[in-house]
């Protein structure tokens, strides 16, 4: 068999929970220990740096409010992928994926707007404003916590699956909203500063320690996320069992 025609073959091996989970187990270690060492190396380089001109010291959380609103959308942006796998592929880990990264999503979002309340009182003189950017992430977090909701509010797998694919695509129209909100309405939060088409403009002394706080936030996220769904393939498989033991002791007991 030739390389191009396996790697087909690997990929549908994966869609085995049994290899899944293997796989899983294998590389949560290492990912945990590169998340350790990003999140310790970039957050010493972080509090190491200049302070702001403008900002002072309150610049500093810079590098965890950034990092938690690129993992909130991107969180949200992974589900809308597992909603594909579930309604055109048909993927049998797509909804465990989903169910499994709907909650740390919700947490990571949760964060951001915590953090960014912290960093806007003394930038903005108030807690909230309801402005755009500020709007559609509460919106996000809203839309985390109903997507929570329907999986654990009808019990049969297959119509939970399909509900949750669907809403979590009507809502992805949202994550454009919250990038591009900046731009299109006037907002008290500042407009994107590193992916830019001109270059960033955060000194390279910020930015570096930003990158890489980002960068062990974001392996942190695969971590808990596959432990999430390694998590869900064992809560199913005992469910299933649990089923097959009921109607064992039925069919004995009649």
């Amino acid at each position: 068999m030739t390389e191009t025609a396996s790697r087909p073959r690997r990929l549908l091996d994966l869609a085995n929970p049994t290899r899944f989970i293997a796989l899983a187990d294998a590389v949560v270690p290492w990912l945990a220990a590169a998340a350790a060492i990003c999140l310790a190396f970039g957050l010493y380089l972080g509090f190491a740096a200049p302070e702001d001109y403008q900002q002072g010291i309150t610049v500093r959380i810079m590098y965890i409010h950034v990092p938690f609103a690129w993992i909130a959308m991107m969180c949200y942006s992974l589900m809308a992928i597992s909603a594909l796998g579930t309604l055109v592929w048909r993927h049998p880990l797509a909804d465990v994926s989903l169910k499994a990264a709907a909650p740390i999503g919700a947490v990571f979002t949760a964060l951001a707007l915590v953090t960014g309340s912290i960093w806007g009182k003394p930038m903005w003189g108030t807690w909230w404003v309801w402005d755009a950017r500020l709007t559609s992430v509460f919106v996000l977090f809203l839309m985390y916590l109903g997507i929570i909701a329907l999986t654990r509010a009808l019990d049969d797998p297959a119509r939970s699956a399909r509900a949750a694919a669907i809403i979590t695509l009507v809502g992805f129209i949202n994550i454009p909203i919250i990038k591009f909100s900046v731009e299109w309405w006037n907002t008290l939060h500042q407009p994107a500063s590193v992916f830019r088409l001109d270059g960033p403009t955060i000194h390279p002394s910020l930015l570096w320690p930003l990158l890489i706080v980002a960068v062990g936030f974001t392996v942190l996220f695969f971590v808990l996320h596959l432990m999430a769904m390694r998590t869900e393939i064992m809560r199913r498989r005992v469910m299933v069992m649990r089923y097959i033991a009921a109607r064992r002791a039925d069919r004995k007991s009649s």
